[in-house]
């Protein structure tokens, strides 16, 4: 009986045969090493941590296994403009938004219709994310991009950033970066007291990638003249900056202050500043309301001498204290 499957087999054309052996083996062919030693890339190149599965996008990093098939089972990276491009494949695949299942299932599909594997078994692995960074700027302790990767949310975005820094305003501004350039960026004004200190579930948005977090600096005001340490302070908040907060924030009044102090206030745009009279002994006994500062505000305490500041001295403290910080703003 075998002599006669033989003959049989000798005995067929040579198209028929060519065709017998190219479904066996098509283009891909088994390595040199017993069927219980696969070759892996992970195993050629050292151990490599395989991320979250998330949605791929321009310039991922993917690591294919095809079985049989060294051409295939090695890292591609994802086009730029979302495709990938794979030996063997006469077309690129557009990737951008599968999952690695899915682009595993595409793939497989694509060889069995360009005869190129027969029930092939194709695995994908994400061995870099580049399409999903998160942008963490402004004034926060160390600010980074870094890829959103698993469940992220605004305040692990912001622990990463190792938190908001003391000179941080009272806002957090969320920009969500459109894919398409038709349309406009999604931006979202955040209180930080609404995220940070009531942890209201409704301000800690879940991050996809393509965000940009901005925290911007606080409005500052400056305090000079009598008190222990004249400085230029951040603001608490637009409208909770009160004459008497601004005292405390410089550590009190220093001894013999007059019982009148004024607020230097910006007139419009210009450089020209009003000069408001604060009945700081009234407010200070209760017998008057406090008086709220604004950005930029200049509150100065005199000495018992009552001395006013001149125009000269004020333009010289708002300009030194822009780049000097708090601390150092002294005129008695």
């Amino acid at each position: 009986m075998m002599l006669d499957r033989l003959t049989k087999l000798v005995a067929a054309p040579a198209g028929a045969m060519f065709g017998v052996l190219l479904s066996a083996t098509m283009y891909c062919q088994a390595p040199a090493v017993a069927p219980d030693e696969p070759v892996a890339f992970s195993q050629a190149h050292g151990a490599t941590e395989i991320l979250p599965a998330e949605a791929l996008g321009a310039d991922d990093l993917v690591e294919l296994t095809v079985p049989y098939c060294a051409e295939l089972s090695r890292t591609f990276r994802v086009g730029s403009d979302g495709r990938l491009a794979l030996p063997l494949l006469s077309r690129k695949l557009q990737v951008a938004g599968m999952k690695p299942d899915e682009l595993a299932a595409a793939l497989q599909l694509e060889l069995e219709q360009e005869h190129i594997l027969i029930n092939p078994t194709v695995s994908v692995s994400v061995l870099e994310y580049r399409s999903r960074p998160v942008s963490v700027m402004g004034a926060v302790v160390h600010p980074l991009t870094f890829q959103a990767t698993g469940r992220t949310t605004l305040l692990d975005a912001l622990a990463r950033a190792g938190g908001m820094s003391t000179v941080a305003g009272g806002d957090i501004i969320l920009t969500e970066h459109a894919v398409d350039a038709r349309t406009p960026d999604h931006v979202q004004v955040i209180p930080a007291r609404g995220l940070l200190d009531e942890s209201d579930p409704k301000y800690n948005i879940v991050l996809h990638g393509g965000e940009e977090i901005r925290v911007p600096e606080a409005s500052k005001i400056f305090v000079t003249g009598n008190v222990h340490h004249p400085g230029m302070y951040p603001m608490q908040g637009d409208s909770d900056t009160t004459v008497m907060k601004a005292i405390a924030l410089s550590q009190g009044l220093d001894s013999f202050s007059a019982h009148t102090a004024y607020i230097y206030r910006r007139h419009n745009a210009t450089a020209d500043r009003d000069e408001l009279v604060v009945p700081l002994n009234r407010i200070m006994s209760r017998k008057s309301p406090d008086m709220a500062l604004k950005p930029d505000d200049i509150l100065y305490i005199p000495d018992a001498t009552g001395r006013r500041m001149t125009s000269r001295v004020i333009s010289q403290i708002t300009g030194f204290g822009q780049t000097a910080g708090s601390g150092l703003l002294i005129y008695r």
